[in-house]
């Protein structure tokens, strides 16, 4: 019992009002490099997802391709 997914109940779930299919203005958003992002996991699209760690932190996006955006996150190691 301790997946990638293990203790998120709380941490993925859309809030109130706001469950269901995600919004096609968030495939359109465009993304160029050196844009400051938020990293927040979308429990509808499940492949793709990034580790519960990074859920809420934010970074600096490095790469940008057709399937997915590459994000530089300042993490903190033995910290």
């Amino acid at each position: 019992s301790f997946g990638s997914r293990a203790r998120t109940r709380d941490m993925f779930s859309r809030p109130f009002r706001q469950t269901g299919m995600i919004k096609m203005s968030t495939y359109m958003r465009t993304y160029n490099m050196g844009d400051y992002v938020d990293i927040k996991c979308n429990p509808a699209q499940v492949k793709g997802m990034p580790f519960k760690h990074y859920h809420g932190r934010t970074g600096v996006v490095y790469n940008v391709t057709k399937r997915a955006v590459g994000v530089r996150v300042a993490k903190q190691v033995n910290g």
